[in-house]
């Protein structure tokens, strides 16, 4: 089942104990993109300037990604720069240039206007609303957020909200829109605004979801060496919905196949977290992918489905 992604392309400049990279390719729905392309196959939809390069399509391309949707505009490609503290999990933010991308107004070709999957990064609400008015109703709508919108665009946010299927967050974002410093009660009041599906994202914790079954959570993979963590939440975002995508053929998404997704999310975002950019996405097999599962499934004591 195919699955359409709207959200950045984007330039990284990344710097963290442990390296360094200038200008790398980034953008959600990059790591999105590359880390669903080894399930299902994926149609991007982004803006990028007139100094976007081709050996970034190029590689993109050759994970099979479809770049019909990829607009390049008059003007700068998004650019991001950051740097992190020894633990990881303090980040600063050294320069956002949004580019093109400030006023980026999707478009999408008439063969992407019936996606099975739909995934809208994070982006302005009010443009994820103009998505999801250009397609046939996907049999699953996921997106991301985050505080700047939570803040900046409540009605907007809150008017998106209630037309998709599934908000995949950290905790923090969690608990401030839901007004709730408890997130079992924020996840609550987050199904109440329309999501039935709320994942939170841990960063390396793991995950937790709260759906119709049961809360679950999901443990991070324990890794010896960790290098930047840059696109993790979007890895685990495009390796969630990737597995959905392949292994649900017909009727509900059920609690085991969720459980079992959300654990493919963890692991492609091993991967990444494991080399800059979106190197650790690149040049993967199955073997391996279904290798580390294997490792998560013991840690986690994940039953087979």
């Amino acid at each position: 089942m195919t699955i359409l992604v709207v959200g950045s392309v984007a330039y990284d400049s990344i710097e963290t104990p442990f390296g360094s990279r200038r200008e790398t390719l980034g953008g959600a729905a990059t790591y999105f993109s590359l880390a669903a392309s080894y399930f299902a196959p994926v149609q991007v939809v982004a803006a990028v300037g007139e100094d976007f390069g081709e050996e970034p399509v190029k590689l993109l391309r050759s994970r099979g990604i479809d770049l019909r949707g990829l607009t390049k505009l008059p003007g700068e490609t998004f650019r991001w720069a950051g740097r992190y503290e020894f633990d990881l999990n303090t980040r600063t933010t050294l320069e956002t240039r949004l580019g093109v991308f400030a006023t980026f107004e999707p478009v999408l070709p008439e063969p992407y206007r019936a996606p099975e999957f739909l995934f809208l990064a994070n982006i302005d609400p009010e443009v994820q609303m103009r998505v999801l008015r250009q397609v046939r109703r996907p049999r699953l709508v996921g997106c991301d957020t985050m505080n700047f919108w939570i803040e900046g665009k409540p009605q907007a946010l809150a008017a998106m909200l209630a037309e998709v299927d599934m908000l995949v967050i950290n905790d923090s974002e969690a608990r401030e829109l839901a007004h709730q410093p408890n997130l079992v009660r924020a996840a609550a009041a987050i199904h109440a605004m329309g999501p039935k599906t709320l994942i939170v994202k841990r960063g390396e914790f793991g995950a937790a979801a709260f759906g119709a079954a049961a809360p679950f959570a999901v443990p991070a993979l324990l890794l010896e060496e960790v290098q930047d963590p840059t696109g993790a939440g979007d890895s685990f975002a495009g390796g969630m919905m990737g597995y959905l995508a392949a292994h649900v053929s017909g009727g509900a998404i059920t609690d085991s196949a969720m459980r079992r997704a959300i654990a493919m999310g963890c692991v492609m975002a091993s991967f990444t977290v494991q080399a800059f950019g979106v190197d650790g996405l690149l040049h993967l097999t199955m073997e391996r992918i279904e290798e580390r599962f294997e490792q998560f499934r013991r840690l986690s004591h994940l039953e087979l489905a």
